[in-house]
Formats: C-alpha cells, structure tokens, sequence
C-alpha cells in the first residue's frame, strides 16, 4: 500500500479529495484524470487521497520503457504483497496491469495512480491504448479498479487522455484540473501577517503551495523574498531555470521571450524586437508556454467578436513574471552585493508600480465572489479593454443587460474624485456595442477618505471577504 508523506500543513483540496473520495467509494470503476501546471500539488493530492488507500502509485519518467515497467512491478509486489510481480520480466504494459487486476481481491477498489503520465506515454506510446482495452473489457463493469492518470503538461493531457482523438476519450468518470490556489485560499499559508502583505505574497507567488511555504511566516514579506527569490541558493533562487528546465528543450529562446514579456510587453512584434525573435519564429514558444500554463492570450472584452490582431500575450504565472522582471536581468549584481542589498536597490524601489499590475488581476479574480455577495445571476465574462486610447482594468460583462467597468488603484487614494474623473473619461470611450447599463467600480487598496456617489467602492478587505 502506498502512504503519503505526512504534511502536517497540507492546506485547503477539500473539494478536490472529496470528489476522489466519492470515485473510490462508488459501485463502478472510477478514472479520474488529473491534470495542471507544474509545481500545483497534484502529486500532494494524490499521495494525501491515498494515505489510507490501496494502491499502486508509479512516478513516469524521462527513462526507457523497460526500467519504468520494472518499477511498476516492483511496486505492484510490495502493494499486493505478491512477489510473483517482482518476477516478471518488464516488457508488457498489458501483461502487468492484466495481472494485476486479476490478483487484487479487495475489499474496495485497487487505486493505480500513473503520475507524469507523459512521460510513462512517451516512453511507451502504446500504454494510452492498453488502458482504453483494459477499461472498456474489465475494469469499468468490475468495480474493482479506480484509474488515476496525472499531468503536468497541459496540452498533453487534453489531447492524449481528455481529447476527441485519444483512445480514453469519453471514459472519464469525473476530472480534475487542479488550478493555483485562489487569492483567499493562499491566505491559510501566512495566516498571521496583514492583509496587504497575504495580497504582496499572492501576488509573487500566486496560489501555488511549493512558492508560498517559501516565505516563512516568521520574517517580514521583504525579507521573506529577498531570502527566497534573491538568493540563488534558496528554495526557489533557481525554480524558474528548472521549471523550464524539466518541460522544454532549447531554454534561451523562451527565456527570451518570457524576458520580453516580464517587461510588458504584449503584442507580437513587440516581442519579437524585444527579445531578438523573429516574428515568425515566436509561435512555437508562445504556444509551448501557453500549454504549460505559464502564458495566456487575451482580447479586449466588449461584447463583440474580437479580431485575431487584438490578441495580447501576457505571462500569466506570478513567480515567473517576478522572476523574470527583477531576478534574471540582474543576477550578476545581486550576486555581487547579496540579496537583501539587492533587494532594496532592484525591486524596493519599483515594487509599488510592479505590484499595481498584479492588483489589477486580483480585482479581476475577485469580481465573481463579489457578483455572488450582490445577488447578480446568470453569465457573465469578465476580462479587461484596450485601444489605441483608452485601457480599462475591469471589464464584467454580465447577461442581464449590465457592464461594470472598474479602475484598479494600488497605491494610495487620499481622495476618490480623481479616480472618479479618469474612470469617467474611460467609461465615455468604451463602445458599449450592446447599449448595456454602465456601472463604474472603483478598487483601491484602501478607501479614500472622501468617496464619490456614483461609484461601487471596493477595498482589499472586501475583496478577501
């Protein structure tokens, strides 16, 4: 039997190993794919479901098929405790796993967890066929086996296990797509620091565990990163270079173009004169990036079809985009002068402005819970707008006939009549293509003293509530 590693402070998935829980618990075979980037705690949810569970969990690997097999069946022997297992010789996938759902008796359901499936998929190109056989003649009707396929890799999973072509496709029983973290969620890891400085930690590290237990809750956020990201010998000093590292091939290209656009910029040609990529060779790295999770395209949201020339590419996962913009462009110096040194002359002094993007997203994230506090129902899309005139942070484009269009403030608002002035000036320029009701929002890190009547206030507190 396999048993997870005792996390003491294994936060929030409550959801997730629940869902699980039931698939293992129900009369039929289960198979759950579960999939999501890197470094989000799949693995830790997997090992936590099957702490007390019977099960066959194998690791995939960048290795030949033959030493991969013969690990499975290590394993298979130490969890059926059958040395037959242990015997055999490591070169079928069929073989092995039709032994093994015919040696577990029970009771309840034998969990194989494949874990890095692309690479165990990879090596063995044929293993997505031999398990769409095994669970269409036996483990489906037998109840007897619960399927957990888990990937890092993005696109893989949707095209080899989830997609239309794949040999698996239709016979999920549930799915999970593990996410970061949420901004309320990533609070659990820094219970005792202030509400600005739990915002400041997602906004680095974002929802993803490994990152945020980085920063001891002990020291100060300042003191925190500089400790963490600064110092090249520190948890997450390199995490970035291996991170890409272990998924692509080839580095210096996107290391490139995450450089470009670390820096702002969005548009294609931008970064191609930014990090020296000929426009016409950034589409691979671009879509690379993108199936990992790391990089997303967006359109201005307006309520009609955008154009394919609108698109902005924008680096979507905190830690890289924080990385990239202070790190990795002045690693000689910080290494010269240290990281707390480093930290106060590189990032000290532009982290106010780098951190007023950051909140931008947090108010987009946050918008939904605060639809749900205000009774809204039905669909809605929310996203940001841009032209060659006018941005607007917030965009929530609602089905009952309403857009909210909302400015973000990081730093301190004294007064909210000038914000209330730029959001107007905004809100006329907005081609509102559906002739729906305009509401203006403000958000702002705190409330300003004196608040205009018009505007829908809302602060840091309210956004965590």
């Amino acid at each position: 039997m396999t048993t997870a590693t005792s996390h003491d402070d294994f936060v929030g998935r409550r959801v997730e190993l629940g869902v699980l829980d039931a698939a293992w618990k129900g009369a039929g075979g289960a198979f759950v794919p579960v999939y999501g980037r890197r470094r989000v705690g799949k693995s830790e949810l997997i090992l936590r479901f099957l702490a007390d569970k019977p099960a066959i969990y194998h690791v995939g690997k960048m290795a030949p098929a033959g030493p991969q097999l013969r690990e499975f069946l290590v394993e298979a022997a130490r969890t059926l405790g059958d040395p037959v297992f242990a015997a055999l010789p490591a070169d079928s996938w069929r073989s092995t796993l039709e032994l093994v759902g015919e040696r577990w008796r029970g009771p309840g359901k034998l969990v194989i967890a494949l874990d890095e499936f692309q690479w165990s998929a990879g090596a063995s190109p044929e293993l997505p066929s031999v398990l769409q056989e095994l669970w269409d003649r036996r483990w489906r009707r037998s109840g007897r086996i619960m399927l957990i396929l888990c990937g890092s890799w993005i696109g893989f999973m949707e095209r080899e296990v989830l997609g239309a072509r794949s040999p698996l496709f239709g016979r999920r029983t549930n799915q999970i797509h593990l996410k970061p973290f949420g901004h309320r969620e990533a609070t659990e890891f820094h219970p005792g620091w202030s509400r600005v400085n739990q915002a400041r930690a997602y906004f680095v590290c974002g929802g993803v565990p490994l990152y945020l237990r980085a920063l001891p809750t002990e020291r100060s956020f300042e003191t925190g990163v500089a400790g963490a990201l600064l110092d090249e010998f520190a948890p997450l000093g390199r995490e970035p270079e291996f991170l890409l590292r272990e998924e692509l091939r080839g580095v210096d290209v996107f290391n490139a173009v995450l450089l470009a656009l670390a820096a702002g910029h969005t548009r294609m040609r931008e970064i191609a004169q930014a990090s020296g990529v000929p426009e016409r060779n950034l589409h691979y790295p671009l879509q690379q990036l993108s199936e990992l999770g790391y990089v997303a395209r967006r359109y201005p949201l307006s309520g009609k079809p955008p154009a394919a020339r609108h698109v902005h590419f924008v680096l979507e996962d905190p830690l890289l985009r924080f990385w990239f913009r202070f790190v990795f462009p002045n690693r000689s110096h910080i290494q010269r002068v240290g990281p707390r040194r480093g930290f106060q002359e590189l990032v000290a002094p532009y982290l106010d402005s780098y951190l007023g993007g950051c909140f931008e997203r947090l108010c987009r994230e946050a918008l939904p819970a605060i639809y749900e506090r205000e009774g809204v129902v039905g669909p809605y899309d929310v996203g940001q707008y841009w032209d060659k005139t006018t941005q607007i942070d917030v965009v929530g484009l609602r089905g009952d006939g309403v857009t909210d269009l909302g400015e973000c403030k990081w730093s301190a608002v004294t007064a909210g009549a000038a914000l209330a002035r730029e959001l107007a000036l905004k809100i006329a320029r907005y081609p509102n293509v559906r002739g729906a009701t305009l509401v203006a929002r403000g958000f702002v890190r705190s409330l300003p003293r004196k608040q205009v009547d018009g505007i829908r206030w809302h602060d840091l507190d309210d956004l965590y509530r």
